[in-house]
């Protein structure tokens, strides 16, 4: 399955498995359809959720408001949104 990006009236939407308590905060490639995201956080209070937002707010150049968890707050398979972003534009900077 390939990687897929949505594009939104919004922006762009794209799915994500996060792996908490990471070495580092980082892409660590694909996992089906998804992004797999390495983050340092742990999976505790929301802290594994505030990192993902900021990570994904920082690679974006936009506020952390701007990126929001569609679905998946308690798993490790999530869908992200970025608002005010094409999905061409994810796609290359996330370089799928």
């Amino acid at each position: 399955m390939a990687f897929l990006v949505r594009e939104t009236k919004e922006g762009a939407q794209f799915a994500v498995r996060v792996q908490p308590r990471a070495s580092r905060n980082k892409i660590a490639g694909l996992m089906g359809d998804a992004i797999k995201l390495a983050i340092t956080a742990p999976p505790v209070d929301g802290k594994a959720n505030e990192a993902v937002v900021e990570f994904f707010a920082e690679m974006f150049g936009v506020s952390k408001s701007s990126v929001t968890i569609v679905s998946g707050e308690t798993g490790r398979n999530k869908v992200i949104a970025v608002r005010g972003v094409k999905a061409e534009a994810v796609r290359a900077a996330l370089g799928v």
